[in-house]
């Protein structure tokens, strides 16, 4: 085939969400998913003459007489165009321009989620290639780079080209070289492992299209022996002297071979890359392959060959596809962000075979070194470990902007590209790190390892609108089997209202006629008896609170985790689950809140949930439950006990318990950094901090936050999402011998969708 993007089957398309979710997500709120946030404040009239008429002439002149002063002044340095006129969107074919809008947007998000890169969309309605170049090669003044999307072959190959001719910044077509570039890292470790010389080494490739023709150029780049690359496309093998269905592109790869088929040109071969269609490399090619072959079945959504059926065929290989329930996912999110993040901060005035191939070895070195915690948790309950199925580095991996994108900045400079050389690489892969925030990573991680590992978790509240919705998205999502406590003629209603019928895989257990009821009764009884509980009580109890039936289901064993809360109170929901789960010995229970804001990153704050007024063994052991969880989040722990008095000044009674609380843990040796008591803004202001009080243990920012008391609490996490563009999570219940979360009332389907999931992590064997 032409290229790898075909058109997925219907029923295949959206493999994790509804068609109705992600209509529902692009629709709600503010439409779409991207919009512009200021980054200086315009409050008085004083902000407006700095920022407008009359400051702005300032730096307008100053650029006029030095033009490179743009990347000072203004945000040309940190602002890429993804641009497309949408003749081949995903695997949708073409759609047209506003048709690719979303994807584009998408690409966006994408760009600043995982390098803070900001970019705006340009959808370009026109498929005339001279139109399409005149249009986009005029705005370089406005951007430090572009990214040219879902373009069709041959015609990206010409607007690339010469739009990199006719442009000084770089312009970078991702569905040919971002699959490329991470193709390329797997092939290094794959010829690694199995003890190849890349120079010998002989591909096949399946697809002539942008991706496919990207491939062998970058091989060849690495050193692969020209001969040794053959080209395949619907009519065979490109073999030199072939007339039909030729371009220049393709006869720029044709070689001089006997083969005419696949199957012919895999007799012997050790490398197949797919970027074609479902079944192309059958078990019989395969077998023909040299031993230990390596294989990139790589079309989506289904692979040319599944993992299974290649290593039915042929035990010894080792097999990469661009799934993300595979091992070895090719994903060019693993590319393309960093490669412009490197290339925009040396202000390199192109991307160049060079920094392409310094991405894919600092890829392949990536995958070689140990996984962080918080990432080997997606690995499907397996190690992630170097070895035939971890080649490639997991997408979740924080370390890849610190890796990558120094690479390909230190090869721009090698190669005479940059404009703006960086003297201390080390220095700047340290500012990298800590420019996105570990937390957004480790949420992403820990939704992967559910997928890996589905748990069966109860919906207490199951004949809720927003309840029912969630437990859908929860099954859509692969993170297991939701469970919904209710009547089932209720439910059938309330779907049917909806116009969604209610798909396979999620259970109704209707507590008043389960088969289960007289167990867990028998269950509640031997556990409530000597607190005055009478045996119809607890049968009572079972039959008509559905937090007691759904809690006393988890603690039986029958299901793995319960969510609740929408319905009753948090303390009423939280009486109820305690009828049949008991806390961790020697554990705090307590509500986590997770601040996710631009500004300051992560914060934890607790206790959110249960204690009005904490005292100091329990402040303690709060903040040695909250320090563990932060680990598991990524974040190293920095713990700050929060009070209206800092260090003394002004003096009270609550700060009493507090320093009783750090003494506590001084004395038992906590292994986190941890002080108090402080206010709020010495606890975040670590310059602050130094100026007036040098003697504190904090080493930076605080990230997790002890309040004083449930008032403070509250007050904190109900109106920063108010007030603020942050978002908070929570309060997640912790110290449970049994997973069990609760959210607020008034939380939406996403909400209870997040806390589910976390619910269901939290359930994974440890």
């Amino acid at each position: 085939m032409d290229d790898v993007k075909q058109p997925p089957a219907e029923d295949t398309r959206t493999a994790r969400v509804t068609g109705e979710e992600a209509l529902a997500m692009h629709a709600e709120g503010r439409p779409g998913k991207l919009e512009i946030r200021l980054t200086k404040p315009l409050i008085t009239a004083r902000d407006l003459s700095l920022a407008y008429s009359p400051g702005v002439a300032e730096p307008c002149l100053h650029i006029h007489r030095d033009p490179k002063l743009a990347y000072d002044y203004t945000a040309k340095g940190n602002f890429v165009a993804v641009v497309s006129n949408g003749t081949a969107v995903l695997g949708l074919g073409n759609l047209g321009a506003l048709a690719s809008k979303p994807v584009m947007e998408g690409k966006a998000a994408l760009f600043k989620r995982f390098a803070d890169v900001d970019s705006i969309d340009l959808c370009v309605d026109t498929e005339d290639v001279d139109a399409f170049v005149n249009s986009i090669r005029y705005l370089g003044p406005s951007f430090g780079g572009i990214n040219l999307e879902d373009i069709k072959a041959p015609e990206c190959f010409v607007i690339e080209q010469r739009l990199r001719e006719l442009m000084d910044i770089p312009v970078f077509h991702d569905d040919q070289h971002g699959t490329a570039i991470v193709a390329a890292a797997g092939l290094i470790n794959a010829i690694h492992l199995t003890g190849r010389d890349i120079a010998t080494t002989r591909l096949v490739i399946n697809g002539a299209g942008a991706a496919s023709i990207a491939c062998a150029e970058l091989v060849k780049a690495m050193g692969m022996r020209p001969e040794n690359v053959i080209l395949c496309d619907t009519k065979g093998v490109i073999w030199r002297g072939r007339t039909e269905g030729m371009n220049q592109w393709k006869s720029g790869h044709a070689v001089a071979t006997s083969a005419r088929t696949l199957m012919q040109a895999l007799d012997g071969a050790d490398v197949f890359f797919g970027l074609s269609v479902k079944g192309a490399l059958t078990p019989e090619m395969l077998r023909a392959m040299a031993p230990r072959p390596i294989l990139f079945a790589m079309a989506n959504p289904d692979p040319e060959i599944t993992p299974d059926e290649a290593r039915a065929a042929r035990p010894d290989c080792i097999i990469a596809t661009g799934r993300s329930d595979y091992p070895n996912q090719v994903n060019n999110v693993l590319g393309f962000p960093f490669i412009f993040r490197g290339a925009l901060d040396v202000r390199a005035s192109t991307i160049n075979d060079a920094m392409k191939i310094a991405a894919a070895e600092s890829l392949a070195m990536l995958a070689r070194e140990d996984v962080p915690e918080e990432v080997a948790g997606a690995g499907a309950g397996k190690a992630l470990r170097f070895g035939p199925e971890y080649i490639i580095p997991n997408a979740f991996d924080p370390r890849l902007i610190s890796r990558v994108s120094p690479a390909v900045a230190k090869a721009a400079m090698d190669s005479g590209v940059a404009r703006k050389p960086i003297i201390d690489l080390q220095r700047y892969a340290r500012d990298l790190a800590n420019r996105l925030d570990a937390t957004v990573g480790a949420l992403e991680a820990i939704s992967e390892s559910v997928r890996q590992n589905p748990r069966r978790v109860v919906f207490a509240e199951g004949e809720e609108e927003k309840v029912i919705r969630a437990a859908i998205a929860f099954r859509n999502a692969g993170y297991g089997t939701p469970v919904l406590v209710g009547r089932e003629d209720r439910i059938g209603a309330v779907t049917a209202a909806l116009g969604i019928p209610l798909p396979d895989g999620i259970e109704i257990q209707n507590a008043r006629v389960s088969d289960s009821n007289r167990r867990y009764a028998d269950f509640l009884y031997g556990r409530k008896q000597r607190d005055g509980f009478l045996q119809r009580d607890c049968q009572r109890l079972v039959n008509q609170d559905r937090n007691v039936f759904a809690a006393c289901m988890v603690a039986m064993g029958d299901a793995d985790a319960v969510v609740t809360g929408t319905t009753r109170s948090y303390s009423v929901a939280m009486e109820g689950i305690s009828m049949a789960i008991d806390p961790v010995p020697g554990r705090s229970v307590f509500g986590l809140s997770i601040i996710v804001s631009r500004s300051a990153g992560t914060v934890l704050v607790a206790d959110t949930a249960v204690h009005e007024r904490p005292d100091a063994e329990t402040l303690a052991g709060i903040a040695r439950g909250s320090a563990a969880a932060a680990r598991r989040l990524g974040l190293e722990p920095r713990v700050a006990f929060l009070s209206f008095s800092t260090f003394g000044d002004p003096r009270g009674t609550i700060p009493g318990s507090i320093r009783e609380a750090v003494k506590l843990l001084t004395e038992r040796g906590a292994d986190f950094e941890f002080d108090g008591e402080m206010a709020a803004d010495v606890a975040l202001d670590p310059t602050l901090r130094a100026a007036l009080y040098p003697f504190c243990r904090l080493s930076g920012p605080a990230n997790i936050l002890i309040m004083p008391g449930l008032h403070a609490a509250h007050i904190l996490t109900r109106s920063v999402p108010q007030l603020t563009s942050a978002t908070v999570i929570g309060p997640l219940l912790t110290g449970m011998s049994h997973s069990a979360q609760i959210v607020p009332m008034q939380a939406g389907v996403n909400q209870i969708l997040d806390v589910a999931c976390l619910a269901a992590h939290a359930a994974l064997p440890r």
